[in-house]
């Protein structure tokens, strides 16, 4: 029953995400897993470290390496993919003192036009359990964000029939909880994506 519970406050919270998933087209002609690894950057700032040589690192909301996967769909004519995933998103901060953890986990339901050479395409981002922590120096920072529905656009070349390498650009809001009044900060920047079909 617990794990019923959390599945329908998931579903609940992400109605537009669920419509994506249940539009994707049924006559498949060909379902494979994929892989996927990138990194993303930019957005408004979340923390700043200042180093003893002087040195100063942010961490942005959109920042973060991605690592992860999921199944892709083609359809007959193998012009339409749907591309559902999971990934691990984390940026870091890292001192001989401590250390700045910026973590999410995104679930994608992407949607592509495959031409020769390449696809474009773009769908909605889910992502689970935003969380900003220190520990060490840092350990007095501890913010979490109520989880966050945005968009993606992404254009792919295609290396092979298997291997994409991409440009991706996400818009996204997240906002803190349990804070009032409640914070926002927007997660809207470029990426780079590798993704590979099995």
């Amino acid at each position: 029953m617990a794990h019923m519970s959390r599945a329908m406050r998931f579903f609940s919270r992400a109605p537009v995400l669920c419509a994506a998933l249940a539009a994707i087209p049924v006559q498949a002609d060909e379902i494979r897993p994929m892989f996927k690894v990138g990194a993303d950057f930019g957005g408004d700032k979340l923390a700043t470290a200042t180093f003893s040589n002087g040195q100063v690192q942010d961490i942005r909301a959109n920042d973060g390496f991605f690592i992860g996967g999921g199944a892709s769909i083609l359809n007959d004519q193998r012009d339409l993919e749907a591309e559902i995933s999971l990934t691990v998103k984390v940026d870091s901060i890292k001192a001989s003192n401590g250390e700045l953890v910026w973590s999410r986990t995104p679930i994608d339901a992407l949607f592509f036009h495959r031409i020769p050479g390449a696809r474009v395409g773009g769908g909605l981002t889910y992502h689970l359990g935003p969380e900003l922590k220190g520990s060490g120096a840092a350990g007095n920072i501890f913010t979490k964000f109520d989880n966050a529905l945005g968009v993606i656009a992404q254009g792919d070349y295609s290396i092979s029939e298997q291997h994409q390498l991409g440009l991706r650009y996400t818009r996204l809001t997240y906002k803190t909880r349990g804070v009032t009044p409640q914070a926002s900060a927007k997660s809207n920047g470029l990426g780079l994506v590798f993704s590979m079909r099995f």
